[in-house]
């Protein structure tokens, strides 16, 4: 996807590519507020993929008081592609922060206890992220916000069954992800399912 004036955005850099999104920070063109663009991938079905976004945009907002969730602002379909328009808050993910410099112990633990307080709350809300590790977790060093990003295969649910899957298509960071999100035991998936992934994200850090 070729960025022109009528998107109404301007990119300034790519933060992530992959085969099924590509992510960048611009500046709106009307009056130059910092922004955070999740981008169609070139390889992706506008079709298969428009459900998904707006799924995700429309869980991510349903969070929109929680003060640790990302905040949504649009969702545009434009040039044949579909893109969520995010806050930009300068942060990093966390996996970048500490391959780069580890903070002190207390800071480590100070954004533990407050990512444990964020998932609470967005449990209180009936979602499940099921993609809790340290690359969905952004922070700024300068401003010390913190925010737990990308939705995009969170269920908004008390609980769900997972199928069976093999390892090539399971959802989520095979690396984090809890035994009964790959439909290996006989269990169902609920808030654990993130508490798992938020202690081995801990364990990391």
């Amino acid at each position: 996807m070729v960025f022109h004036e009528s998107s109404g955005y301007r990119l300034t850099v790519q933060l992530h590519d992959d085969r099924q999104t590509r992510v960048y920070r611009a500046r709106r063109l009307i009056d130059d507020f910092p922004v955070v663009l999740k981008v169609l991938s070139d390889e992706q079905s506008l079709t298969e993929a428009l459900p998904r976004y707006r799924r995700e945009f429309d869980i991510t907002r349903s969070l929109t008081d929680i003060e640790g969730v990302i905040k949504v602002y649009d969702l545009l379909t434009i040039q044949n592609s579909v893109m969520i328009v995010a806050e930009d808050i300068g942060a990093e993910s966390l996996d970048k922060v500490w391959k780069r410099s580890q903070p002190d112990l207390a800071k480590t633990l100070d954004i533990a206890a407050r990512l444990a307080g964020i998932l609470g709350e967005i449990h209180r809300h009936n979602v499940i992220h099921k993609d809790i590790n340290p690359a969905n977790i952004i922070w700024n060093e300068q401003t010390d916000e913190l925010r737990i990003i990308d939705f995009g295969i969170a269920s908004q649910l008390s609980q769900e069954q997972q199928e069976f899957q093999s390892p090539t298509q399971l959802e989520g960071t095979l690396a984090y992800t809890s035994p009964e999100q790959t439909g290996r035991v006989n269990r169902k998936i609920d808030y654990r399912s993130d508490l798992y992934s938020f202690g081995i994200t801990l364990y990391e850090l």
